[in-house]
């Protein structure tokens, strides 16, 4: 069975999924009116028991499509320690979110859902296995480690969840999946949920799912004639105007909230702060950051103290704001992949949002894979001029002096002000003085009045004749990773006396930094340490990462690799 939908299918509330009693209740007291498309038609395949596998984009309701139907098979007051059911994710940021929207569906019905992942002391989770639980919700990583301590049982395994399944591929936990489903018992559901569906995706289906129901939930496309409800648009600039340019273009959509993404933490904390500096209230979030600090970042936008979100990749995965407007790719992410997931947060629930993208000249080409993969056009703009922004703070201002006539606010009070003036002074020019300190006090005195110039045509020599573009990979050996040259060895102080493999090495540098999996060159594993190598401008972030981490439950010891000098090139 394959169901191809989008948000205008047919209208069922809840009530009409078969769902218990305490599931509506939880869910009406939540003000959640009817199910989304990927919720419709996921909940009564999983209530029935089916494996099911589910393409939908970020931000569509997969929590809920699974989390009901496994809360749905759950007994009141059920007093077994083993879990009915495992929810895997890629990153903490999600498995908390995901365990959060457990305990409020299933907060009558009395579920203990248990989080488990890195960088949380594993004590804690020890004890809360121990005391029993319903349902655990982990990071691949840190569900093995468990297993293999004997902490975690499946023996009441009934239902295994694989959720954002493509990003936690792209983050090198291929084969702890793999262990994991294995060790699960052959008679469990299955249920896989991903934005995308490369290969990898299809092969782990055909192995571990039996006869799924298939769904995938198109994004939804506005009525004929109307705007897209994901408006994409690129604007190419040179790489030393893009501070610039980005203020510009923000000025100019005047976003509600928004997340900016850059690739690296210094790219992060320098646009935070040249964003501030432009009257912005942005926020930086990035892997080099505490959970507590990650914590009162987020609470700052949900609650609207914060506008704009200055985030990398792996620090954004898993975060769900309700409110968000605008996505901003301050750089032509370097996969298809990554852009779906990051328009997905954008758009929801038939809302209208916004896509831009900053590209460089020599990024065109990219744009246009993007285009292709996804099958959704990205519009070239020109990036806003000076009499652009100008002629749109004037509108701005126009609006907002509409809003208080319209709103029919109290004005009696400065009636005397525009009377007095008036006997000395024409009441259009009156009316011009006023309009100009309104203007001024919200938009401030500067003029902006420097242009961006258009970058030059750039010849398209991307690569020497006669070779093949980079087509990315795994970077397990010379043959996959770029020059020697462009990238530096690491040592880790952990290595096989350890129980390290490579996917360790790779899920932790992945899950940590801006790097993926593809981004990783060679590793060497010996019995007391393990070599790796980054991408030489990497290099500290990924060090700093590590020291703040832990792999096989050990904290590393990690620095650049020694050379001896009779070893040097």
């Amino acid at each position: 069975m394959t169901a191809t939908t989008t948000a205008e299918s047919e209208t069922i509330g809840f009530d009409g999924l078969g769902l218990r009693p305490e599931l509506l209740a939880a869910l009406a007291s939540l003000g959640y009116e009817e199910p989304t498309p990927i919720q419709r038609e996921s909940i009564p395949p999983l209530a029935a028991g089916r494996d099911l596998l589910g393409q939908a984009a970020t931000g569509t309701g997969k929590t809920a499509a699974f989390a009901l139907p496994i809360l749905q098979r759950l007994e009141a007051g059920r007093a077994g320690r083993a879990p009915i059911a495992l929810v895997l994710v890629p990153t903490r940021e999600l498995a908390m979110q995901v365990s959060q929207a457990l305990h409020r569906y299933g907060r009558d019905l009395g579920a203990r859902v248990v989080p488990i992942y890195g960088g949380q002391p594993i004590g804690r989770q020890l004890q809360a296995l121990d005391r029993g639980v319903d349902i655990v919700v982990a990071t691949p990583g840190r569900a093995l480690d468990h297993l293999s301590r004997g902490t975690l049982s499946f023996a009441s395994l009934e239902i295994a969840v694989l959720d954002e399944a493509d990003e936690m591929l792209d983050m090198g936990f291929a084969e702890d999946i793999e262990a994991i489903l294995e060790k699960a018992p052959a008679n469990r559901q299955t249920v896989l949920f991903s934005a995308t569906m490369p290969p990898r995706i299809d092969q782990i289906a055909r192995r571990h799912l039996r006869e799924p129901v298939k769904i995938r939930i198109a994004r939804a496309s506005a009525v004929a004639g109307q705007a897209p409800l994901v408006r994409q648009s690129a604007y190419v600039v040179a790489r030393a105007h893009k501070p610039a340019a980005l203020g510009r273009v923000l000025d100019v959509e005047a976003p509600d909230s928004a997340i900016v993404f850059c690739r690296t933490r210094d790219e992060v904390d320098q646009l935070t702060e040249t964003l501030n500096g432009r009257g912005y209230r942005a926020e930086a979030l990035h892997g080099g950051m505490g959970q507590d600090a990650r914590d009162k970042v987020m609470g700052r936008l949900r609650a609207g103290t914060a506008d704009l979100l200055v985030a990398t990749d792996v620090a954004a995965r898993g975060l769900d704001i309700d409110h968000l407007t605008h996505v901003v790719n301050y750089d032509v992410p370097s996969a298809p992949e990554s852009y779906v997931h990051r328009i997905g947060r954008v758009g929801r629930a038939g809302r209208e949002g916004v896509a831009i993208t900053l590209a460089e000249p020599r990024e065109h080409r990219m744009l246009k894979t993007i285009e292709r993969v996804t099958g959704q056009r990205i519009t070239m703009e020109k990036v806003p001029t000076v009499a652009d922004l100008r002629a749109r703070r004037l509108e701005l201002t126009r609006a907002a002096l509409s809003e208080i006539l319209v709103s029919g606010d109290a004005l009696d009070q400065f009636r005397v002000v525009v009377e007095t003036l008036t006997d000395e002074f024409d009441v259009m020019e009156v009316a011009l003085a006023a309009v100009k300190l309104a203007h001024e006090s919200a938009t401030g005195t500067a003029t902006d009045d420097e242009e961006i110039p258009e970058p030059a045509a750039r010849p398209q020599r991307d690569r020497p004749a006669g070779t093949a573009p980079d087509q990315g990979g795994t970077g397990r050996g010379p043959a996959k990773r770029r020059n020697d040259a462009d990238m530096t060895r690491l040592f880790v102080g952990l290595g096989r006396a350890a129980g390290v493999r490579p996917q360790d090495l790779v899920g932790a540098i992945a899950g940590e930094t801006e790097l993926r999996g593809r981004d990783i060159g060679a590793i060497e594993i010996a019995d007391r340490f393990s070599l790796v190598e980054v991408p030489d401008q990497a290099a500290e972030d990924v060090i700093a990462a590590l020291k703040g981490t832990t792999i096989k439950g050990r904290k590393p010891n990690v620095r650049r690799e020694r050379v001896h000098p009779r070893h040097a090139g």
